[in-house]
């Protein structure tokens, strides 16, 4: 098996001014990955809510939603999208996603590094090679 970390070793045998270490992760500390996984997660949910009021205004903007309230007032006089579909209301659901996500993501780095850190007692870890310049 020829990974990375074999091929530096076997680069070490040539004497080079570079110093270069092998080491096995054989440990994620749970809350340390709880904390990286929720700083991420905040990170996308910024992201989310600024993306869908831009992806609004732009719709909003270019009279897309005049036009379908016009389709829809050809079927139903009684209907308006306009009247459902307006800031306050795309921005609360945008913050309910990406709450929604923030604790999926949350819980999902906590679950992957439980996991890890179970098949680490049957691969014998992840092998990292490291060198200095």
């Amino acid at each position: 098996m020829s990974t990375v970390a074999d091929k530096l070793a076997k680069k070490s045998s040539s004497k080079t001014s570079a110093k270069q270490v092998r080491l096995r992760l054989v440990y994620v500390d749970f809350w340390s990955a709880v904390k990286l996984s929720f700083l991420a997660a905040v990170a996308l949910a910024i992201v989310t809510i600024v993306s869908v009021f831009l992806v609004f205004m732009v719709i909003k903007t270019t009279g897309l939603i005049g036009k379908l309230d016009e389709l829809f007032t050809a079927f139903d006089d009684n209907f308006t999208l306009s009247t459902y579909i307006d800031l306050p209301q795309v921005m609360a659901f945008a913050a309910i996603v990406a709450i929604l996500n923030l604790i999926v993501i949350t819980v999902l780095g906590a679950v992957v590094a439980g996991i890890y850190n179970l098949m680490v007692k049957v691969t014998g870890g992840l092998l990292v090679g490291f060198t200095s310049n």
